[in-house]
């Protein structure tokens, strides 16, 4: 029996579904670019670990061992940074707010840098997109915004303000500025209201696990040092990032020479120790499985009052469509082709992206292709139809500039990493 091709998802399709549905999920296989039983690399975490568990998978008699590749909120950044590059391409337009650190950008000679308070490493901008905690983080918190010829903080200002009142009620003010905060999710957390800031749950999650995984191990050669520095050769560590060959090797500051960058890497010194160290040395897995929903639940708990008028349910519909089609055109345009997670982590699927529809409990899901194409005309065709129904749109960035002490605290912080000495937090 032939399965039928997967219908394409057009506007009509996506308001239905809006309007009645759970949510649109995909699930896919990957295996390494390298290809099947190649070595990926996980994420570590606090200790210097991979995030291992077992767990239940289909057609699977007892719990398969399995290794988190990419978390949710990875998963979530990745999103937003292709939809940054859509935005960067003109292919959308999708309202940000941008931190412009441009005019701090360095001259090339450290010390003026320093004696004009610029920064030692320009940051150029940083957006909502690319925050991490998006319209709710310090940075822009901390920022400032032009409003009738004067310099006013960005929660301050007229736009900003409205940020203090949002709500899964109203939830207007955070569509026209950051709607991507109401797919991924956010807590204005250090807000004027502190813990009791608006919050918004992810509808969009995301993860991919390693099934089947097989820890590496560590005892193996590793790089030698051409000059074979060794290491009770004394170092003496100077201002400036230099250092010279200590004539008393017991005096202050003396290290041995790895601490300047020379020397092997060695073998682990306690070979019975290499099961610990295994957490460092990749994995081998089965195939890796990327599972991705978008709740059309959480998006419809959402309202959109618009000022000046009374709650409207086919405003609502527009707003929650666009949000639905902003989730979809991130996850096309971010995932389509495979992923490059990190270094040695990459992943090709084994087969294309396609959405699966819970409409109907106890009917098997309709499906629906969406190359990142369609996804993009698709999002541009849901928000013209939304601003058709008067739903505020940033169409322009809205640009921020740091205040004196956010640029204070950037330019003593890159100044504090140029030193050679070692500046623990």
């Amino acid at each position: 029996m032939n399965t039928p091709a997967p219908q394409c998802l057009d506007l009509a399709t996506l308001q239905r579904a809006v309007a009645h549905a759970a949510a649109f999920r995909f699930r896919r296989r990957l295996q390494p670019a390298g290809g099947a039983g190649d070595k990926v690399f996980p994420p570590t975490f606090s200790g210097a670990v991979y995030a291992s568990e077992k767990r239940r998978v289909p057609q699977r008699v007892d719990p398969v061992d399995c290794v988190l590749l990419d978390s949710v909120q990875s998963q979530a950044n990745r999103m937003e940074a292709a939809l940054q590059d859509a935005v960067d391409a003109g292919l959308i337009e999708l309202p940000v707010l941008s931190l412009d650190f441009g005019p701090y950008a360095p001259t090339g000679d450290i010390e003026a840098d320093k004696s004009e308070g610029r920064l030692i490493d320009a940051l150029g901008k940083i957006t909502s997109l690319q925050a991490p905690h998006r319209i709710a983080d310090a940075l822009l918190r901390d920022s400032e915004v032009e409003e009738a010829g004067k310099k006013v903080a960005f929660r301050q200002s007229s736009k900003g303000k409205a940020l203090n009142t949002v709500s899964v009620a109203n939830a207007t003010a955070l569509f026209e500025l950051c709607p991507t905060a109401l797919v991924f999710g956010v807590w204005d957390s250090t807000g004027p209201k502190g813990g009791l800031g608006p919050k918004f749950e992810r509808a969009m999650v995301s993860e991919v696990v390693g099934i089947g995984a097989e820890n590496g191990d560590l005892l193996r050669g590793v790089r030698r040092d051409p000059i074979e520095a060794r290491s009770k050769v004394p170092i003496l560590k100077t201002a400036g990032g230099e250092w010279t060959i200590a004539t008393d090797p017991k005096a202050k500051n003396v290290v041995a020479p790895s601490e300047v960058n020379h020397g092997s890497v060695p073998y682990p010194k306690d070979r019975e120790k290499k099961t610990a160290d295994n957490r460092f040395s990749g994995v081998t897995i089965e195939y890796a499985e990327q599972i991705t929903t978008l709740s059309l639940i959480v998006l419809r708990r959402l309202r959109f009052p618009v000022a000046g008028s009374a709650a409207d349910k086919d405003i609502d519909a527009a707003a929650r469509t666009v949000l639905a089609a902003l989730g979809l055109c991130a996850a096309a345009l971010a995932f389509e082709s495979g992923m490059g997670l990190r270094s040695r982590c990459l992943l090709w699927p084994e087969q294309p992206l396609t959405w699966e529809l819970l409409a109907t409990p106890g009917e098997p899901p309709a499906t629906f292709a969406l190359t990142s194409a369609d996804a993009v005309a698709l999002l541009n065709e849901a928000v013209a139809a939304a601003k058709a129904r008067k739903l505020p749109w940033l169409s322009e960035p809205l640009v921020l500039k740091p205040s004196a002490r956010l640029l204070d605290l950037a330019r003593q912080s890159q100044d504090l990493a140029t030193k050679a000495e070692d500046t623990k937090d």
